[in-house]
């Protein structure tokens, strides 16, 4: 009845009908059908998906001044509607038209001209969905009542504990707690569910931004106790698989790694071909389609590596242990081997399911070394050294492809804390990239493009690693700033990645290289996983997957599973292929959320000990270049990563103007120019260590004159 009801109604057109006039219409006169009818049209105003005038007469919300969307609430308490699947531009709502609403709720809002007429304004008529049922924040005494200092300061609200709801926690505790009445006397009131620790414990700190982003680090005991069948690997399933225990294959990783869910072979052939063999954890002989442990990985959807831990998406006794391709050890593998040629195209491949022993396991760091001369490491591996130089000549034959069809490579620094006993940082370094890491990053790249190809062309379901073109205006923003800096490209709406390619090349070890390095990948769209074969533009790859990574990955776990069913067990049936065409949809996008709360998570504990780290240098200068401008200020990047906010109220020896195509400000007397990449002097003013906020002010002039 609620397609019959929203379909007649769209015919109408935003004309208004009473429950009574609506049942003459559809015929729907009887008192079994009316009932149903008066019902239906309930939980259609429930739904916000109609909505009545004050004379009890319904209408579509889309043709009413009303709009449904999630609410971002900002720090200083007004906040932005983004409008349900819609590219209008979003609805300021100003602070004291929230009624009660908070960050991110799904809400209904009535949508008028602001009083300047510049933008359209609305006002939080009806909270369709919360999106906070928790909150993580600190316990304090304020006279006689208990309250909670929320961890998210975009909750503006008063929030009360009562003293039969603090279950134990204590003033400064940083703590969980479930909210119980959204408008208690005006204010919010919470019950404590779970004490963190003392803000000040080791630890406390990460453990809070982890619980804030509804993530449950432990995993729950039902799930470890299934995973505990697997403990050794089924000798009757090795004569399934083809045995390649005999062969030279290796790990390389990090050399705080765990889970090894890559081994390589290589070799030179005697047609001067390369021979690439990457042999990848078989997770899906395990994780079985709808168990619980499944249900588990797709909830948690990847692993997260924080600055102290590891959260896994599998337990331990498979993440580490059972799946992980640990040295002389069997192993089982799905195993895609590859035939390229000089000119780094794969000129054959399988792909199958394997058993293996790692011969070797190797770190980068190591690799490096021997890569680099070192005598002792290249005589303990001399058994590795021609593997090595093979792998090396063939990683940049493949990069070297890579370019030529126009792959945009983006160097950026990767940042690393370092911890005291007390968890605390006590330095911020940078990640170095060796040969290693671009042989194993080519390797890995070659075997998830070679596998997404094979089954696009068997045309079946399947679950791809996509990446859309940049979005017009911001390639126009891109093109005036390279412009302005003199760097001319090609084309105007539509630019090829070589051109992109091109621009990096141009501008790499000039003053605007590291500028230009971050405009062109803020520009960028994100990555995303779906069920749509649309191509990997940052790439330049028609067909791309992850295959690679399934310990930690739920897509590369999926792929898998589907490579088993369709391709290792032959199944193309009408049913499997219906099966998995309707649930790879809603897959590829909790897949794709998850990745980007890890990376959400990721980023603001790396912020909060960058903060941390940099709080004990209050007063001191420090040499840095300019990362960001906006309107209210710029962004400062110092060498080791650490990036602060100079507030334009700082820029004080002028009256600063932004230009927002060209991404700079300017002074409006003596024409000074502050430019996205110059370096800059600033000095160190301020840390917000939790909230991961650095602020600096300028004390130095760029290296450049820097005037117009």
């Amino acid at each position: 009845m609620k397609l019959l009801i929203i379909d007649f109604l769209k015919q109408e057109e935003g004309k208004k009908y009473s429950i009574k006039e609506l049942s003459e219409a559809l015929s729907l006169t009887s008192g079994d059908d009316y009932k149903s009818l008066a019902k239906t049209m309930n939980t259609l105003e429930d739904e916000a998906l109609i909505i009545a005038n004050n004379k009890n007469k319904y209408t579509l919300i889309e043709y009413t001044k009303y709009a449904k969307g999630i609410l971002d609430v900002k720090d200083k308490g007004f906040a932005f509607l983004s409008v349900d699947d819609s590219d209008e531009d979003d609805i300021y709502i100003p602070k004291g038209k929230l009624s009660g609403a908070m960050n991110n709720d799904h809400v209904l809002v009535l949508v008028e001209k602001s009083p300047k007429g510049l933008r359209k304004e609305g006002e939080v008529k009806r909270v369709l969905s919360r999106n906070y049922t928790h909150l993580i924040g600190t316990v304090v005494k304020r006279g006689k009542h208990y309250n909670l200092i929320s961890d998210d300061k975009s909750i503006k609200q008063d929030i009360v504990v009562l003293e039969e709801d603090l279950n134990g926690a204590k003033v400064f505790d940083k703590v969980q707690a479930k909210i119980t009445n959204y408008a208690y006397k005006n204010r919010m009131q919470c019950a404590v569910t779970q004490v963190i620790g003392n803000i000040n414990d080791a630890g406390v700190d990460i453990l809070s931004k982890i619980l804030k982003h509804n993530i449950n680090p432990a995993f729950p005991e039902e799930v470890i106790e299934y995973a505990k069948q697997f403990q050794t690997l089924d000798q009757k399933e090795i004569k399934n698989r083809e045995d390649y225990r005999d062969r030279l294959i290796i790990t390389i990783d990090g050399d705080d790694a765990k889970d090894f869910d890559d081994a390589i072979e290589v070799y030179k052939k005697d047609n001067g071909n390369y021979y690439l063999g990457v042999h990848i954890a078989d997770v899906s002989h395990y994780v079985q389609e709808d168990s619980i442990l499944d249900k588990e990985a797709l909830n948690r959807g990847t692993s997260i590596y924080l600055v102290d831990r590891v959260i896994p998406m599998l337990p331990e006794n498979l993440s580490n242990n059972l799946c992980s391709l640990m040295p002389n050890t069997d192993r089982f593998t799905v195993s895609c081997e590859m035939e390229i040629d000089p000119q780094g195209n794969v000129k054959s491949h399988r792909v199958f399911q394997s058993v293996i022993n790692s011969k070797a396991r190797m770190t980068y760091n190591k690799v490096n070394k021997i890569l680099e001369g070192d005598q002792s490491l290249k005589n303990t591996y001399s058994y590795l050294g021609e593997m090595f130089e093979d792998s090396l000549k063939l990683s940049k034959i493949l990069n070297k492809k890579r370019t030529r069809v126009g792959s945009i490579n983006f160097e950026t620094d990767e940042p690393y804390i370092v911890l005291d006993d007390q968890g605390r940082a006590k330095d911020v370094k940078l990640r170095d990239r060796g040969q290693s890491e671009r042989i194993i990053e080519e390797f890995m790249l070659i075997a998830n493009q070679t596998v997404a190809a094979h089954v696009f062309w068997m045309d079946l379901p399947f679950i791809y690693r996509v990446h859309e073109a940049p979005k017009a205006e911001k390639l126009e923003k891109l093109l005036t700033m390279a412009n302005a800096l003199g760097f001319k490209v090609k084309g105007k709406n539509e630019i090829s990645h070589k051109e992109l390619q091109k621009l990096l090349q141009k501008v790499e070890n000039t003053t605007s290289e590291k500028g230009m390095n971050l405009m062109m990948l803020r520009s960028m769209q994100k990555a995303i996983y779906t069920k749509e074969n649309i191509g990997h533009f940052g790439l330049a790859f028609e067909h791309y997957t992850h295959f690679t990574s399934p310990i930690r990955r739920y897509p590369d776990l999926i792929v898998h599973r589907l490579l088993r069913n369709y391709y290792f067990k032959n199944n193309q049936s009408l049913e499997i292929v219906h099966h998995y065409d309707n649930i790879l949809d809603d897959i590829a996008k909790q897949s794709s959320e998850k990745e980007r709360t890890a990376v959400t998570l990721e980023r603001d504990i790396l912020d909060m000990k960058k903060a941390e780290y940099m709080s004990q240098f209050i007063g001191e200068q420090f040499e840095g270049y300019i990362s960001g401008v906006t309107g209210f200020g710029i962004y400062v990047s110092l060498p080791n990563t650490v990036e602060g906010l100079v507030h334009i109220t700082e820029l004080d020896d002028d009256y600063y103007e932004f230009d927002e195509d060209l991404m700079f400000l300017i002074g409006r007397h003596k024409k000074k120019m502050y430019r996205l990449g110059n370096q800059v002097k600033v000095e160190l003013s301020s840390v917000n260590i939790f909230d991961g906020e650095i602020d600096f002010k300028v004390v130095g002039d760029s290296n450049e004159n820097n005037r117009k």
